[in-house]
């Protein structure tokens, strides 16, 4: 049986890597913990949790794709590259790399990228996915790693949140205003009305 660990990395891409990294290190609060890159190319982590975090490629033709409503159909450019899913164990790679290639889908070879192992396939959708093993010994969660030669200022204070970037919240929303409504799938989990 195949365990999985959570999500290794979601990926996505950027034309402005500073701006991202002041909404997702800054805003956010996730730590910048991998910066991989060279003049033309970069590949930044930022930690969700101990094991799950999010990337983004930088591209300098990349534009921001127009803000849709979350789970509404979309046509045209959109703002997703793949999916990593984390295994516990290095076999298991190849346990996954096997059961693909027996069900006559492509999958890459196991690639060594210094932290991870990873291999690539495709969903039914064409939906592109990873599997990733944690290389032992080598925890960029841990020891966050910048290795990008040519870093920006930006880039380069450092992993930790930074949150004199952004205005501090000065009203709170008190707790007698904190509203929240019904949506899909509620119904499923509590009847019609909320506790």
């Amino acid at each position: 049986m195949i365990r999985y660990n959570g999500i290794n990395h979601l990926a996505m891409a950027t034309g402005d890597m500073d701006a991202t990294i002041r909404f997702w290190r800054d805003l956010l609060g996730m730590r910048l913990i991998g910066g991989f890159g060279k003049p033309g190319y970069r590949h930044y982590f930022f930690e969700i949790s101990g094991k799950d975090s999010i990337a983004f490629f930088e591209w300098p033709e990349v534009e921001p794709v127009k803000e849709k409503e979350h789970g509404r159909v979309v046509a045209g450019p959109f703002i997703f590259d793949h999916v990593s899913f984390g295994v516990d164990k290095k076999e298991t790679l190849w346990e996954i790399k096997d059961r693909l290639s027996a069900a006559g889908l492509w999958v890459s070879e196991v690639i060594d990228h210094g932290f991870i192992y990873s291999i690539y396939s495709f969903d039914p959708n064409g939906i592109p996915i990873e599997f990733s093993w944690n290389v032992e010994g080598v925890d960029i969660h841990k020891d966050p790693r910048m290795t990008d030669s040519g870093r920006t200022d930006i880039a380069s204070e450092g992993p930790a949140p930074r949150s004199d970037e952004w205005p501090m919240v000065d009203a709170p929303t008190p707790e007698n205003e904190r509203k929240v409504y019904p949506g899909v799938g509620r119904e499923y989990f509590r009847g019609n009305t909320l506790k």
